[in-house]
């Protein structure tokens, strides 16, 4: 497993999709995943500090974990299948561990609230790949090729996601 962090939030402005960057923490491979304006809302609100009125779906979350005694050791995403990505969520109550399958998106805005680290596999660091969109199977790009477009990026064809 390799620990990622979000490194950036932005809006895919040829889809005008939200995307999440994560970055290895301690290398250069990215994984783009395209998320829905919501929960994008729900990471930028966390990542700029941002407190809603009212406990969102994601506070509520924290709180219910945090009041039961349960601690997130951690988030994984785990696999993408269909062009659809899918994450773990591992919680720890006292000596019972539990993996609760979620959406990577919500998984993300919930590490951020609870300071767990998230990690994803090689297999999905090196695999993952975009043109203008969210990946299709039959334009993945290889890791090189993802860097390469990236860098290439004009801030204008991904700009930042505000909520």
């Amino acid at each position: 497993m390799i620990e990622v962090h979000v490194a950036h939030l932005g809006l895919d402005q040829t889809t005008n999709s939200p995307v999440v960057l994560l970055r290895e923490k301690d290398g250069e491979r990215v994984l783009p995943i395209w998320i829905g304006p919501a929960e994008a809302s729900a990471i930028a609100m966390e990542l700029q500090g941002v407190k809603a009125q009212r406990p969102m779906t994601h506070d509520l979350l924290m709180h219910v974990i945090v009041g039961l005694g349960g601690e997130l050791r951690r988030v994984t995403i785990t696999s993408v299948r269909d062009n659809t990505y899918f994450a773990e969520l591992l919680i720890r109550r006292d000596e019972h561990v539990v993996q609760v399958d979620a959406r990577p998106s919500d998984s993300i805005a919930l590490a951020l609230r609870l300071h767990a680290p998230i990690f994803t596999t090689d297999d999905l660091l090196d695999h993952s790949g975009t043109e203008t969109g969210p990946p299709a199977p039959e334009r993945r790009l290889d890791a090189e090729s993802l860097k390469q477009y990236l860098e290439k990026l004009d801030p204008q064809d991904f700009g930042r996601f505000t909520p």
